[in-house]
């Protein structure tokens, strides 16, 4: 019988959902899902010569899309999914011992989010931020650390490249020339410093789905997210406002070969002047197919504050943020969650804008 401890409750061997990991019912269904099975998320070949145009729509209109010819190796990809796999599967008490420590972001856990909710979610989670992941790994023998830190350190690098790619179209579309872009803080740091975090995400099988949640809803703090998920396990959902097609409703984002999912997240709201969308999303479990995710959150690095682009801002109402780095937005975000970006709006009234 597994132990019900709420901090080391092992998902894997786990007959029942406990009360710790039981989602109110309000919760779970505060919004119908779509039945397209996600089928009208934009996909965007990045490498067609209109992709700057196309990615800007799908920025502001759904703040989500996948993207083709993103050029990280399919065999690449395969290794990070499989030596995930291999990590999660590794005892309870052996994962514990890489618990993040001394300051450290990097080490297994629970979400970050799950200090915002009263219960539990039927996920766990490593983070690899900065380089000291392979002090973390070699806790983990006989884990082969070396190897899976060659693995992560080749698939980081393909993501700096990626996402170097993806803003250039992003701040392509919102109008931007190429001499412009070199005078943008964030875009003109990123080759040079940017900041990337990979996630990798388990989510166990569930005997029962229905009362449980695998990620709670949330916007991602960063520029973007780019997330690999593997085939043929759904679970990742963005949540589309009320259009002429229907009212909000969550919408499944389904594995597809050959695509990477993008998404938007509050920095990029900020640096848009509000143009992008930061979108909604969550990851609902399964109880055939136990999913695992590698997502590489990308943001400037620490010392850059991210205001609106001045071009993007209407002179007669200035701009609708007040610039902040990233460490700044994420202390925030500890305190008021998703109440963390109207919190950095500029008010109408009583407060100036410099």
């Amino acid at each position: 019988m597994p132990s019900l401890s709420k901090e080391h409750f092992d998902l894997y061997s786990a007959f029942h959902v406990p009360e710790t990991h039981a989602w109110p019912s309000s919760h779970l269904h505060d919004h119908p899902i779509a039945g397209d099975g996600g089928a009208c998320i934009p996909v965007i070949d990045i490498s067609d010569p209109d992709a700057a145009s196309i990615v800007g729509g799908a920025c502001s209109s759904w703040g989500v899309f996948y993207a083709t010819s993103h050029g990280i190796p399919a065999d690449l990809l395969n290794q990070v999914e499989s030596h995930a796999r291999r990590l999660f599967s590794l005892p309870l008490h052996r994962k514990l011992q890489t618990a993040p420590r001394d300051g450290s972001l990097s080490g297994y856990g629970r979400p970050p989010l799950s200090s915002f909710f009263p219960q539990l979610m039927w996920s766990e989670g490593f983070t690899l931020a900065g380089h000291d992941q392979l002090a973390v790994t070699s806790q983990l023998c006989p884990f082969d650390s070396f190897s899976f830190c060659e693995v992560m350190e080749a698939y980081r690098k393909e993501m700096k490249k990626l996402a170097g790619r993806l803003m250039r179209l992003m701040l392509l579309s919102l109008g931007l020339d190429e001499e412009e872009m070199g005078q943008v803080g964030p875009i003109k740091e990123l080759s040079q410093a940017a900041a990337e975090v990979i996630q990798l995400n388990s989510y166990p099988t569930c005997p029962e789905p229905e009362r449980a949640i695998g990620m709670a809803a949330h916007t991602d703090s960063a520029f973007l997210t780019v997330l690999h998920q593997s085939d043929g396990a759904g679970g990742l959902q963005v949540l589309r406002d009320e259009d002429e097609s229907g009212s909000a409703r969550w919408v499944d984002v389904l594995p597809r070969p050959d695509t990477l999912v993008v998404n938007i997240g509050d920095l990029f709201r900020i640096l848009s002047n509000g143009r992008f969308k930061n979108v909604r999303h969550r990851a609902v479990v399964s109880r055939a197919d136990h999913r695992i995710s590698a997502a590489c959150f990308v943001g400037p690095p620490a010392h850059i504050k991210v205001g609106s682009i001045s071009k993007l801002v209407d002179m007669r109402l200035g701009p609708i943020y007040r610039p902040v780095t990233w460490p700044e937005y994420l202390e925030i975000r500890t305190r008021l969650f998703d109440k963390a970006l109207d919190s950095v709006k500029f008010q109408e009234k009583g407060l100036e804008k410099d």
